[in-house]
């Protein structure tokens, strides 16, 4: 049901189910709070918390750090980085973990978690469990309990025991559940898949069925086009709700609409009372002050325009609302006799909205994704097509698109995989018979049996399996079903020695030069506004040979660097408190178009330093180009592979102070006073002279 509130829920966690015991005992230990965690999300950070665990027992200071660590990552987790005597921009560029589980968060990486009731996911699974046991069997399943709470805990933790007061003390399970399984995002198919895991019942089959009567039509006009031009139906008939189920589906809708919906982006959903209305219905678009309904859970009619105005100040659809805001028309779906179904994606209209005691469900979906639209409404029906009459059955929609054709929804169609028995068997790492295998794929709801000469596996993908696009994922769920922790631990059986690659040891070597000759290192941002390299510059972006974002999430973030100079100079303005000279220098990499690669860009590493005085100490990194030049064993003079600097000129620099750098017969750079527009535009108020040269041709 569109517009119905729902929060929205996500976590980093570790999943190795070694590292979950290693983190309970050091959870236990240092007194963590409940349903806390540690964030460490890189490999070398994970080794160092299981080192730092082990030592628990044995070493009280090891324990302390370890505290410390903890500590140090939620205060990261919740304030973000603080200025350090590098400055915001030095330390921005070198992440905490806390900071990457916030980043991963915001770009959408991090796995959905589903709040159920205990007792009735016990119910539904026909036993009970203690929490370690349920919590075994998520894991063996590749799922993590992540947290036991309840409504009243939850509240208590964030508005204070006051406002807990009253509140639920049902006890709450928290699951995390990996972003590509769709089918698990609620109790109806979490409880299945568990069922078929177990062998307590087999997979279901999912039918369309064609109705007794007229079918169902949803026809689409062209003016859809440039909105959001696709839609699909089906109707759910003579389902039984109680109020747990009615939650759930409710639930089910919010969890698509975060995930795979990318918040309503590509595809929402809407769910309306089929007796309420009268087919067939039209999806079009309309002029915003054409458009009138009485909004869900409203009294009063209001047009388009006058809905927007009243949901920017709603906390939930007002993160909506800029989908479709700055459009001509806005889409709008209407049954035969003018009432309004939905004004997608923003709200449903309250005339057709579901009940507890709402027999038959029309669903639609819309969006800018038709094969996300298709998926989507797979998993709704197939999740709540268990309560219908006829269980696991789905009545068939048509859809009429512009041009005329005309599509029967939904599609649930299987499809059927051919996998090698020992390809799994390498893959996986174990030595099972295709049989066994077959069984094993057969327990995560892919119905496999061996053909042909016994080597053969075929597998049949069920409607709710979207996640299996690749003999890979079928590999992956035959290695979750023998269990990772069954597999037998085996040295490889090839031999390497691994080697530093020789761009990256030059770039150790002159790290620590730059270092010994009095610069003290900076790492900036890769990204950065086109402002930052093109105006500020004295350049148009055009001449840049920019790599541009096609969708930044900030202004900050517009653009790939083509140059070191902006990130250093930021982070100078950033400690323009701290005391003079101020001598950076950073070694990263740039990127510039270049139409000769196949991604259509390339990296170059550069070299880059900047000094900032009083005075524009030129002579100071004309010295330290030359101390480079020493250590690169590259000598003054054209001849002999040598090095020279030529007067030159360029937007950045002040007229005449500014030189080109020769090296081995090739331009690797510019050495100069910044001119000073460019230091004013960077908020600097005092000389700074630079040197920028790329370190590749000296490899």
């Amino acid at each position: 049901m569109r517009g119905e509130p729902a929060a929205a829920e996500a976590s980093v966690t570790l999943q190795q189910p070694e590292v979950r015991k290693l983190r309970l005992k050091a959870t236990e230990h240092l007194g963590v709070p409940k349903g806390e965690k540690f964030i460490h999300p890189t490999k070398l950070d994970l080794l160092r918390l299981v080192v730092a665990i082990y030592l628990l027992s044995a070493e009280k200071r090891e324990a302390e750090l370890l505290e410390e660590n903890w500590r140090y990552s939620r205060q990261t987790a919740r304030k973000g980085p603080g200025p350090t005597h590098l400055g915001r921009q030095a330390r921005a560029s070198s992440p905490r973990p806390g900071q990457l589980a916030a980043q991963a968060q915001w770009a959408g990486l991090a796995m959905p978690t589903v709040s159920l009731k205990r007792d009735l996911l016990f119910r539904a699974l026909g036993r009970t469990y203690t929490d370690e046991e349920f919590d075994e069997l998520c894991f063996e399943f590749g799922l993590e309990l992540d947290e036991i709470t309840s409504e009243k805990e939850i509240i208590s933790k964030e508005q204070g025991n006051e406002k807990a007061q009253g509140a639920s003390d049902v006890v709450l399970y928290k699951i995390d559940v990996p972003a590509n399984r769709y089918d698990l995002l609620c109790l109806e198919g979490l409880v299945r898949g568990l069922q078929v895991f177990k062998e307590r019942i087999k997979a279901p089959m999912y039918k369309r069925v064609m109705p007794n009567g007229e079918i169902q039509k949803l026809i689409i006009t062209e003016e859809t086009a440039k909105i959001r031009p696709y839609a699909v139906a089906a109707v759910l008939r003579n389902i039984k709700f109680t109020k747990d189920r009615y939650d759930s589906f409710i639930e089910l809708q919010e969890k698509l609409h975060q995930n795979i919906c990318r918040k309503r982006a590509l595809v929402a959903i809407g769910t309306h009372d089929l007796d309420a209305l009268s087919g067939p219905f039209t999806y079009t678009a309309k002029k915003p002050s054409d458009i009138k309904f009485k909004p869900l859970n409203k009294t009063k009619e209001y047009t388009a325009c006058e809905l927007m105005n009243i949901y920017k100040t709603d906390n939930h659809l007002k993160h909506y609302l800029h989908i479709i805001e700055n459009k001509p028309l806005y889409p709008v779906i209407y049954d035969s006799n003018g009432v309004v179904l939905s004004m997608p994606p923003v709200i449903n209209g309250n005339h057709s909205k579901i009940t507890v005691n709402t027999r038959n469900i029309f669903i639609e979906c819309t969006g800018t994704d038709f094969t996300k639209a298709k998926i989507v409404l797979d998993i709704i029906v197939t999740t709540f097509s268990e309560y219908c009459e006829n269980q696991f059955t789905v009545e068939a929609a048509e859809v009429v698109f512009p041009n005329g054709k005309l599509h029967t929804f939904p599609e649930l169609a299987y499809r059927k995989e051919m996998v090698r028995a020992d390809l799994i068997n390498k893959k996986v790492g174990i030595r099972e018979t295709p049989e066994n295998l077959a069984k094993l794929l057969t327990r995560m709801c892919l119905k496999s049996e061996v053909i042909g000469d016994g080597n053969q596996i075929e597998i049949e993908i069920p409607p709710t399996r979207a996640d299996i696009i690749h003999a890979c994922d079928i590999i992956e769920d035959a290695a979750i079903a023998y269990g990772y922790n069954n597999i037998q631990m085996t040295l490889p059986k090839t031999y390497t020695i691994a080697n530093q690659f020789p761009l990256n040891k030059l770039t150790e070597l002159l790290r620590h030069d730059m270092a010994a000759a009095g610069f003290t290192e900076a790492l900036t941002f890769a990204l950065c506004s086109q402002e930052d390299i093109a105006d500020k510059l004295g350049l148009h972006i055009s001449a840049t040979k920019a790599v541009l974002i096609s969708n930044p999430k900030t202004a900050e973030f517009q653009v790939a660097r083509t140059t070191l100079l902006p990130g250093l100079l930021k982070t100078i303005a950033a400690n323009r408190k701290m005391p003079l000279p101020l001598k950076l220098f950073e070694i990263s990499d740039i990127v510039i178009q270049d139409s000769s690669r196949d991604v259509g860009a390339r990296n170059y590493r550069h070299l880059c330093a900047v000094y900032y005085n009083k005075n524009p100490g030129f002579e100071i990194i004309h010295g330290l180009l030359d101390r480079i030049m020493q250590l690169l064993d590259v000598p003054p003079g054209e001849k002999k592979g040598g090095y020279v600097i030529r007067a030159s000129e360029g937007p950045a620099f002040f007229p005449g102070r500014c030189a080109e750098i020769f090296a081995r017969g090739q331009s690797i750079g510019k050495l100069g006073v910044l001119h000073p527009d460019v230091i004013t535009k960077f908020e600097l108020t005092m000389p700074c002279s630079c040197v920028e040269i790329n370190i590749e041709p000296f490899l």
